[in-house]
Formats: structure tokens, sequence, C-alpha cells
């Protein structure tokens, strides 16, 4: 049976077919094949497939403009709804189903800068608030399967942050921050880069290399947190960069709250992996992607 990759080439996506597709016969659907919010006709698609594992690689991720109250309404179809068809299609073809959440979820102090996949999320925004409840509608079913004596419901739910790595193929793929950051390098003497919001850049190929060890191993099913090592702030980031490539660009950091964002975003939301083998640091896989 087929492995099916839903946002097949976005960012992460792309890095997942390119990875699997050596071993498997992988299917990649994006926007350009089918609407995802069309429920009935994705249903029926997914449903002719029999996929045995439904990777969902796809979401809303526009964290400001999901403050926005038609914006979050997609934003709850894509990151609330479809995980629920998904979870509810994979308990039928007992399929597993892999899905990917956001740091977003949980609201970090300094008293609780990192967390474990057993913490408990509380988003201060909308977009991790849609990312939670997507988790929920995976956990109900969950719930709801072990409550009624169902067949286990064979799911990982993994959290990441900060991706970063090859831009997709799919028009809406957007560049990630180091890529922006290079650009405007090239044009500006000087940047602003905000000194907070220290979580874990993630290298899209080494994510889609740890989501593959999840069900090659078999590892237990539940939630997982795959990041790369090493917390840092994006002013951080930027530095690394900068050092890496030997631009002389002026970097000044700046707080959270001088930046005009409509999205409130946690000051600490570090995700710990205290379960699954551990990524790279990411200066090294940043070093590798800037050769390639």
């Amino acid at each position: 049976m087929p492995l099916l990759i839903l946002g097949g080439r976005g960012n992460l996506g792309a890095q997942l077919a390119k990875n699997l597709s050596v071993d498997y016969p992988v299917v990649a659907w994006d926007r350009e094949d089918l609407d995802f919010l069309h429920f009935e006709e994705l249903s029926k698609r997914i449903r002719e497939l029999k996929p045995e594992i439904i990777i969902n690689a796809a979401a809303y991720n526009n964290v400001d403009k999901c403050e926005d109250k038609s914006d979050y309404e997609t934003a709850l179809k894509l990151n609330r709804d479809l995980p629920g068809l998904l979870a509810d299609l994979a308990r039928k073809l007992d399929a597993t189903l892999i899905h990917y959440s956001s740091d977003y979820v949980f609201n970090g102090t300094p008293d609780k800068p990192a967390f474990s996949e057993e913490d408990t999320p509380n988003p201060i925004n909308k977009y991790g608030e849609s990312k939670f409840l997507g988790e929920r509608e995976i956990l109900r079913r969950v719930d709801h399967a072990a409550g009624r004596g169902f067949r286990p419901f064979k799911y990982y739910l993994v959290r990441t942050s900060k991706l970063f790595g090859p831009k997709g193929y799919s028009p809406l793929a957007k560049p990630s921050f180091f890529d922006i950051m290079l650009e405007l390098a090239q044009n500006k003497k000087d940047l602003t880069v905000v000194n907070e919001e220290l979580s874990c850049f993630t290298y899209t190929p080494d994510l889609a290399a740890a989501t593959r060890r999840l069900f090659e191993l078999e590892m237990p099913f539940g939630i997982y947190h795959l990041v790369s090592e090493g917390p840092a702030t994006w002013y951080e980031g930027v530095q690394e960069l900068f050092r890496v490539k030997r631009i002389k660009t002026l970097v000044r950091p700046v707080r959270s709250e001088n930046m005009d964002r409509a999205a409130r975003r946690p000051k600490f939301s570090v995700l710990k992996n205290t379960k699954a083998k551990k990524l790279r640091h990411w200066h090294v896989a940043l070093k590798e992607y800037l050769e390639n």
C-alpha cells in the first residue's frame, strides 16, 4: 500500500517526499492536485488510495493574518478540521497518521522556558490555538478508541519549530527565515531582528529523516518533539548565518514589543525531545544547507 503525503510540494512535504520515495511508493498531493478543504472529495480519494501511512504536512501558517477573523476560520479548517478528518480516515483504513504541530501551542515564561511532550499547551495567539485544537481532534479520537475497546489508534503527533531548508515546489511555499535574511542583507546596511522568542531552528531534511525513523523503528505511538538541537533567538540565528556567510551587515537586536505584528509570540517555546533520537545541532545543519 502507498504512503500518502498531504502538502507534498511544500517546504517540509517536498523533503518528506524526497526522503521516502527512495524506498516507498509515495503519493504526494498538494493544493494544485486537490483542494484539501473539499472534505468529501478528499475522503473519497484517500479511501480509493488506501494508504498505509498518511502524513499531514499541510497547514495554515500565517501567524499574523490568523488574528483576522476570516483568516482564522480558514486556519481552523486546515489546522483543526483537516486533522480530525484524517484521523477518522486513518482509523477506518487501519493506517498510521503522522501530523505536525507547533511550538506555538505553548506559552513560555522565564519560569517555564522549555516544554516536554507531556506538558499541557496554552497558546497565546490564534495560530497556536488552531494548532492546539488540531492536536485535540486527534487525541480525542485516541481516547475514544481506547474507551470503546477499539484497536489502538496509530498516530504520531510531531511538534516542531522554526523550519528552514530548501524551498518547496508549491507556489505557496514561503522562503525560510534564513533565506529572507540573506536577501535583505543584499540591499540593507543594517537589520533589526528580534532577540527574544527562544526556540529551536529545525532543518527540514533532518526532520523528514526523523519522521521516517518513527515508523520504521516502530516507536510507541504518541506525541514527539522533533527539533534541531540548540535553542536560539531570531537574532542569534542571524548572527550565526552571517558569521558562516561572512556577511558584514550590522544586526541590531530588538524586543518583541517593538515589532509591529498583529500576533503575540511566546518568548520561550523550546521543545525538549525526551523520547526520540536527537537531531543534530542547528549550526551544523545550517552550514550544510548553505554549502548546498
